[in-house]
């Protein structure tokens, strides 16, 4: 008989190698690549990132460095004659090589019958957009935990309130990266209820909940990592789920939208939180008119 054929959890990891080439930061290809290995079950990627290739010299190095341990090559190089470099190198060495953008590129010029940018780093250009993602990064860190009176807060799109531990502030640091302008206030047992945030007009109040007993694990973690004692209601399990229950009712009372991070990631949060913010500006605009 033939061996069985592992499966599921028996199934051993696959590693592979793949080298990420760019003429700029690298940040959308390292982004893409991570998006497309997550499909594939058992499958780790060991990634060899190149930034800031824009010489000879430098793809040289970056081609020997592939010849040393072959695998996939993706790039978004931009260049035509690094481009042509970069392929004939990878032909000389039967590597696979993948230009990311190519499809989304080719079909937006099809049908906007657009010439091409041959700019490098275009979308990193210090324009209005990254000042604003900028102002919106130190709006974040100077009302993080709270900090920050109401008529300040006013100058919020968002605020995430909720109790500790609900991934507000690394939310408001992503949020801050769109460029959305987050503040966040922590309920805090007998202290912090988010009764100043009632009357605020400008920004969307956004409740962040959680359930009990993944927020005892999360915060007993913390705790551990402080070397603290766990003698306290703050993970204690009945006292900890008082306080969800609380303020699951302060949200539903004051008629915040809510969003349940229990099995969420601070990305899919995030995209919860502007798709709120899309709607909401919608239903202004069509007040508006």
């Amino acid at each position: 008989m033939s061996p069985a054929r592992p499966t599921g959890a028996s199934r051993l990891a696959t590693y592979f190698h793949v080298h990420l080439v760019s003429d700029s930061t690298g940040e959308t290809l390292n982004a893409m690549a991570k998006a497309v290995t997550a499909r594939f079950d058992g499958v780790i990627p060991i990634e060899h990132i190149y930034a800031l290739v824009r010489s000879d010299k430098q793809m040289e190095r970056v081609l020997a460095e592939v010849a040393a341990a072959p695998g996939v090559v993706l790039h978004t190089i931009v260049d035509r004659d690094l481009r042509a470099q970069l392929e004939e190198g990878c032909r000389q060495l039967d590597m696979p090589h993948i230009g990311a953008l190519d499809p989304l590129v080719g079909a937006l010029s099809r049908y906007l019958g657009a010439a091409l940018s041959t700019r490098v780093g275009a979308q990193h250009a210090l324009d209005h957009d990254y000042f604003n993602r900028i102002g919106a990064l130190d709006y974040a860190m100077a009302h993080d935990d709270g900090q920050g009176t109401a008529e300040q807060l006013e100058g919020a799109d968002v605020v995430l309130v909720g109790v500790s531990r609900t991934s507000k502030t690394p939310t408001c640091i992503y949020l801050a990266h769109r460029g959305v302008r987050a503040a966040n206030v922590p309920l805090v047992p007998g202290q912090e209820d988010g009764e100043r945030l009632v009357g605020l007009k400008n920004p969307l109040v956004v409740g962040l909940t959680v359930s009990p007993d993944r927020l005892v694990q999360i915060r007993r973690n913390r705790l551990d990592g402080l070397n603290a004692n766990h003698a306290s209601s703050y993970v204690e399990p009945d006292a900890v789920r008082e306080e969800t229950i609380k303020a699951r009712r302060a949200f539903e009372r004051r008629g915040w939208p809510t969003i349940d991070v229990t099995r969420r990631s601070v990305e899919e949060t995030a995209a919860a939180i502007l798709n709120l913010l899309n709607e909401r500006r919608t239903t202004r605009l069509g007040a508006s008119w």
